[in-house]
């Protein structure tokens, strides 16, 4: 979880894989990492989520080696960082470019950390032979890169870092240059192979879905600063503030009069436009839940669901319905009808 200070864990606990402790990192004038305080469990599997410039990737670089600290400290299993070049750190790092030499086999190209290394050329071979089935490439040795296609090459990338065996797996968006089935088909394998090895992958990317769908927890950056940190069920469903409200998922962020005029409290609220359902006005509201009148302005139809946008006398609204549900038109006047336990009061409006 992050925290504002040094830890107060007792002296027997075992140690964070990774800690960050009031960090910064500039670039000239662009503060890419804020003071910022963070722990990464032993076996987690990790998310950096936020958009581009946030911090996510510099964090990750961090953990690397691929950058030092201006200020703060950072210890990978208890051991300090700053100063410790990459390939002395017990991680390693898959990339969304895959970074694979044209050049070489496959085979090589997950042996050539091993040989840099000095390994045997039988044990290198044997271990390559090995990461490579654990990814579901057994019998690709002797292809290249080019013979591959993005999710092979993915899967070599992910081979090459494993056979290294780190104790932290950074992967820097690689799912990125994949397309949608296959990144889906890559999001269940990476979650099972995680779980498989029990080693703890730290996964940066700008996919809120991913995210959500991959992470034990979830880390989400702003401008150098963690917003919030927790499960995918409370970022989604308690945001503390209006940025991860409207970051992770879409939501409606309520003023403070509106949402105390509808059962919430005097405070911002998320409301997400899935909780809100559409009916014919008049309908009947029981006590546990809130209405508003308005007229339907837009209509995003989506597959599984339908988007409406309502103009109410207080606020512009958006809900969602499943799309067998939709029936109503631009134009149509209709009752906004949710449970007032669904309006969840944030801590921060920006």
């Amino acid at each position: 979880m992050s925290s504002s200070g040094p830890s107060s864990q007792p002296a027997f606990a075992m140690p964070s894989a990774v800690s960050f402790r009031n960090v910064s990192r500039a670039f000239g004038s662009v503060r890419a990492v804020d003071r910022l305080s963070l722990d990464i469990d032993e076996g987690e599997f990790f998310a950096m989520l936020g958009p581009s410039g946030s911090g996510k990737t510099t964090c990750l670089r961090l953990i690397a080696g691929f950058e030092q600290p201006d200020d703060g400290h950072i210890e990978i299993f208890g051991e300090t960082a700053e100063g410790v070049p990459p390939y002395k750190r017990s991680v390693n790092t898959v990339f969304q470019d895959y970074a694979l030499f044209p050049h070489m086999s496959v085979g090589e190209n997950v042996a050539y950390g091993l040989m840099i290394r000095g390994v045997s050329r039988a044990e290198r071979e044997a271990k390559a032979r090995a990461a490579l089935e654990m990814v579901k490439l057994g019998g690709y040795e002797l292809r290249r890169p080019a013979q591959l296609s993005g999710g092979q090459r993915q899967r070599v990338a992910l081979a090459r870092a494993l056979v290294n065996e780190p104790k932290v797996l950074l992967l820097d968006e690689p799912l990125g240059a994949l397309d949608l089935k296959l990144r889906e088909q890559m999001q269940e394998e990476l979650k099972a192979l995680q779980k498989e090895l029990g080693i703890t992958f730290v996964f940066v990317t700008h996919d809120q879905g991913e995210a959500l769908s991959m992470a034990n927890r979830v880390a989400i950056f702003n401008e150098g600063k963690i917003m919030q940190v927790g499960s995918p069920v409370e970022i989604y469903e308690r945001p503390r503030s209006r940025f991860v409200a409207d970051f992770v998922g879409s939501s409606n962020v309520l003023p403070p009069k509106f949402a105390a005029a509808h059962g919430g409290t005097a405070y911002w609220t998320s409301l997400r436009p899935e909780r809100i359902g559409v009916f014919a006005p008049g309908t009947l509201v029981p006590a546990v839940q809130a209405h508003a009148d308005g007229i339907v302005t837009s209509i995003n139809y989506q597959g599984s669901a339908t988007r409406f946008c309502v103009t109410t006398d207080e606020a512009l609204l958006t809900a969602e319905t499943p799309a067998t549900a939709a029936r109503y038109r631009q134009g149509d006047g209709v009752r906004l009808i949710w449970p007032k336990s669904a309006m969840v009061a944030m801590e921060a409006e920006t």
